[in-house]
């Protein structure tokens, strides 16, 4: 199942809109926290689908039947750029899990690049719930192997992802390999570069939230 966010007005295609803005980019700030409000809407609209129970809780005047959260989810994401995201979802899931996963490119001098992955740090997965976020979904290999790299630590219940902007081919690729995920995005473009960037997309949310960093 995929979820565009912004296919009917809110105050998130606001955000998404300053996140495309190359002008409005260079307030670092901003652009970091338009991500974690994306993060923070993603995480409401989930908690929807997630399982509760009902509990009785004491006040100052009675006893009043509410639904909880049945169990915490653990929050996944991909370093560096994926680290905006997730603090707007871990705003929410407060008391969630948290798992950590080094993903990058690898490029060649012929242009083609490979999929790198150098590290992970995560709790428990058997049988959790996995929210994993990352900022862009463009050809969707480097989000697939991540999703096979954390199930080789457990075998989780479910699992949705979390993404600003998600390209088609990258979307139809994740289902393809993974259909059991549910893709929440803030936005779907449908071009996707020789060299694997989204287009329109927004350029590169790493270096635009934490800074450029040095080619290898």
């Amino acid at each position: 199942m995929v979820i565009n966010l912004s296919q009917q007005y809110s105050l998130l295609s606001d955000w998404m809109s300053e996140l495309r803005n190359e002008e409005v980019q260079p307030d670092r700030m901003r652009f970091r926290r338009n991500l974690e409000r994306i993060g923070e809407v993603a995480a409401y609209e989930i908690s929807k689908h997630l399982s509760f129970v009902d509990k009785e809780v004491q006040t100052p005047l009675g006893i009043a039947n509410c639904k909880v959260l049945k169990e915490q989810p653990v929050l996944a994401t991909i370093l560096r750029a994926g680290l905006p995201l997730h603090q707007g979802l871990l705003n929410f899931f407060d008391r969630a899990d948290n798992a950590f996963i080094s993903a990058y490119r690898k490029h060649n001098r012929d242009g083609s690049f490979e999929i790198s992955l150098d590290y992970i740090s995560c709790p428990e997965l058997e049988n959790r719930i996995i929210i994993l976020s990352d900022p862009m979904l463009a050809t969707g290999s480097s989000l697939v192997k991540t999703i096979q790299f954390l199930r080789e630590e457990g075998h989780p219940s479910g699992m949705h992802i979390v993404t600003a902007i998600a390209c088609t081919v990258g979307i139809e690729y994740v289902k393809r390999n993974e259909p059991n995920c549910t893709i929440w995005c803030g936005a779907i473009d449908d071009e996707l570069t020789a060299k694997g960037y989204i287009v329109p997309g927004l350029g590169d949310a790493g270096d635009l939230a934490f800074g450029t960093k040095v080619q290898m």
